[in-house]
């Protein structure tokens, strides 16, 4: 069983204190912001008051550019996909791609300080899989996605169940032993910063049935007492030839 949400609160302002510094494009004075593929994303600069002149730039290539008087200039790859709010100098690029990652930053005499923002995009979660098998005495759970290229260092993994070995676990498997209880349901959450995927499973089903158990239990039985047989044929005749 399988299931997934959709993007949640973490498409607002973020920590930029995150390992995506090392994307480059990301500085100390930037806002960390998380994008959908194919939606919206607005770059709040939160400074309500009349601007006369606002130029908005991606790293060092202008996106739009506006004067008072003048009607909004926008610049290619951005054509028909952005909106200038001239009121509040605010941002908003429509069907997101993963070509408009990177640091934007608005720029105006209006204004004292630039304000920069770092924009990630990200696609939903594949379904999650979970397979599971009986290896000796231990059964292995293992928690996969389809390869996933869009930022897969930004996955996680997570386990619930109520064993012990599923509290604050983040690999991608778990190991059980043949005599935990098989009835539990054990649950792997694959997450990134703003989708979830979920898919569940019960240990009975990674073992034998019943029945198959009791049979390899019974040709152990039979086994090792025929064992003991032929121990005790051989031994008996030899002692009492004693």
């Amino acid at each position: 069983m399988a299931s997934a949400s959709g993007p949640g609160p973490a498409l607002g302002v973020l920590s930029v204190i995150s390992p995506l510094v090392r994307f480059g494009f990301i500085s100390c004075d930037s806002i960390l912001l998380y994008g959908v593929v194919n939606n919206n994303i607005t770059f709040p600069t939160s400074r309500y008051m009349p601007f006369k002149e606002i130029t908005w730039k991606k790293h060092k290539d202008k996106v739009v550019e506006w004067e008072s008087n003048y009607a909004v200039k926008t610049f290619p790859s951005f054509v028909g996909r952005v909106h200038l709010d001239t009121t509040s100098g605010n941002l908003t690029i429509f069907n997101l791609t993963s070509s408009d990652e990177g640091e934007y930053e608005i720029e105006s005499p209006d204004i004292k300080e630039s304000s920069k923002f770092s924009l990630i995009v990200i696609g939903p979660l594949p379904s999650v899989t979970l397979t599971c098998a009986l290896t000796g005495e231990n059964i292995v759970v293992q928690c996969s996605i389809p390869e996933h290229n869009n930022h897969p260092e930004l996955i996680t993994y997570s386990w619930n169940c109520p064993s012990e070995q599923c509290k604050n676990h983040s690999m991608t498997e778990i190991y059980f032993g043949i005599e935990d209880d098989l009835s539990q349901e054990t649950r792997c959450t694959v997450s990134n910063p703003l989708f979830k995927s979920t898919s569940s499973v019960l240990l009975e089903t990674c073992v034998p049935s019943n029945g198959h158990l009791r049979h390899r239990f019974v040709l152990i039985a039979v086994f090792v007492a025929a064992i003991v047989v032929c121990v005790v044929v051989v031994w008996i005749p030899g002692n009492a030839e004693e």
